[in-house]
């Protein structure tokens, strides 16, 4: 690994990336609440809070990442239209059944999984060790909500188990 020189401006494709990390984060706050408020399902009290739980945990992410832009001299994004346009995770229809909630919270957060594995190389790779903490700590909480979503799947067998 390199060391990065604290006065040497970072990689661009590395801001890029943190940008588009608090964007999915953003997106998948909004989509998550959305669903806390809006579920209509026999296990409406185990989901709300389900969701609640979650969405509590991407604000103060969102807020760690957009402390990170800032670190580094950067504008953290602050609007819908500015994550939109750097995330790469889509807003949800709305009117979904738990199920499907469920499904797609679960592939976001999958796809979370994958881009902060990327992002922890490329930090790695760009000498930034505390931004590989950062992607690391997430990575463990995204893979942990995708496992609790995929359990709540299994038992509602929308999901079948593979071996």
């Amino acid at each position: 690994m390199q060391k990065r020189n604290s006065s040497q401006p970072h990689h661009e494709e590395l801001l890029k990336y943190l940008a588009r990390m608090l964007a999915d984060t953003y997106v998948l706050y909004v989509k998550t609440q959305n669903f806390h408020w809006n579920v209509v399902d026999t296990r409406f009290r185990s989901l709300h809070k389900l969701f609640e739980e979650q969405y509590e945990d991407l604000a103060e992410a969102a807020d760690l990442l957009a402390e990170r832009m800032r670190v580094y001299n950067m504008p953290a994004l602050g609007s819908m239209r500015r994550f939109l346009e750097f995330a790469s995770l889509k807003e949800s229809d709305e009117n979904l059944d738990g199920d499907i909630m469920l499904l797609e919270l679960h592939q976001d957060h999958q796809a979370m999984s994958k881009a902060l594995s990327e992002g922890i190389a490329m930090a790695d790779e760009q000498g930034d060790p505390a931004l590989a903490d950062i992607y690391t700590q997430r990575l463990r909480v995204h893979d942990k909500t995708a496992w609790m979503l995929r359990s709540h799947l299994l038992e509602s067998g929308a999901l079948v188990a593979s071996r």
